[in-house]
C-alpha cells in the first residue's frame, strides 16, 4: 500500500477521534462556556531535562485533523506537524517549564504542578474553564476540572499534550548539541538502555536530575558547585529565546 493510500485509510479514524474529543466538550458549551483551555504536560519520567506544560485555547469550531494524545501520535514528524497547525489556529497558548535543579529541590510532582500553574498565567486570555489531564493545578484563579486520563477524552487537553511533547522534544534537541554523547535527540532524556550506558560511561551533566533513581548512582563529580539555573542552558518560553 503506498503513502497516499495509507493516507485516505487513516483519515476516517483521525476524524472519528478528533470528534469523539470535541464531543465531551460540548457539555461545556451547553452551559454558555465559550473558552475553554486544556492542560497538559511531558517529561515527567525522564532523567534529564526540564518538565514542560502547555495551556491551549482553541477556537469553538476547531477541528485538527490528527489531534490525539501524543503519546498515540508516534511519528515526531506528524507532531510537529500538528504543533505548528495548533499554535497557528488557537486562540492563546501559554508554556511553561520546571528545569532540573528545580524538580530537585520541591520533586517532579510539585514541579510538574508549577509549570502548569505557569503554563496558564501565560496564556494572552484569560479562559472560562481549564480541563487539565489528571491533577489540580494551585496558584490560578480560573475555575478548573481534573480529569484521569484527559488527554484520551478532551480536545483542549489532547492538543495541549502535543504542544507540550514538542516543545519539550524541541529542547532535548537542542541540549544534545550543548551536551553530546547522552543521546538526548533520540530518547530525550528518558531511561533508555542508551541513555544508562552513557551516564555509566560520562556520569550526570548540568540537565541530569541528580536525584533520579539511575542518576544519583554515578559519580556526579563537581556538579554540586557548577549547578546553577543559568548553567542549564534551557530557555525560559517566556523569553522567546
Amino acid at each position: 500500500m503506498g503513502n497516499q493510500a495509507r493516507s485516505e485509510t487513516k483519515k476516517p479514524r483521525e476524524r472519528a477521534a478528533v470528534w469523539s474529543l470535541r464531543r465531551r466538550e460540548s457539555v461545556y458549551r451547553d452551559q454558555g462556556i465559550r473558552l475553554l483551555a486544556g492542560v497538559d504536560e511531558a517529561g515527567v519520567g525522564p532523567l534529564a531535562g526540564p518538565v514542560v506544560a502547555a495551556a491551549v485555547v482553541m477556537p469553538e469550531d476547531s477541528a485538527i485533523l490528527g489531534v490525539n494524545d501524543s503519546k498515540q501520535v508516534l511519528d515526531p514528524e506528524t507532531r510537529a506537524r500538528l504543533f505548528h497547525a495548533i499554535v497557528a489556529e488557537a486562540r492563546a497558548v501559554g508554556v511553561g517549564l520546571a528545569r532540573p535543579r528545580e524538580i530537585d529541590r520541591i520533586n517532579i510532582y510539585r514541579a510538574t504542578l508549577v509549570s502548569m500553574s505557569r503554563a496558564v498565567k501565560r496564556l494572552s486570555v484569560t479562559p472560562e474553564l481549564v480541563l487539565v489531564d489528571a491533577r489540580t493545578i494551585p496558584g490560578i484563579l480560573v475555575p478548573q476540572e481534573a480529569h484521569v486520563k484527559g488527554d484520551a477524552k478532551f480536545y483542549h487537553i489532547a492538543c495541549a499534550s502535543l504542544v507540550a511533547k514538542h516543545f519539550r522534544d524541541t529542547l532535548m534537541i537542542r541540549m544534545d548539541r550543548r551536551y553530546p554523547g547522552y543521546g538526548f535527540a533520540r530518547h530525550m532524556g528518558y531511561p533508555t538502555p542508551e541513555h544508562r550506558e552513557a551516564l555509566r560511561r560520562l556520569g550526570p551533566c548540568w540537565i541530569h536530575r541528580r536525584h533520579y533513581r539511575g542518576v544519583a548512582e554515578w559519580n556526579q563529580g563537581t556538579l554540586e558547585a557548577l549547578w546553577e539555573e543559568d548553567a542549564v542552558g534551557i530557555p525560559d518560553p517566556a523569553s522567546g529565546s
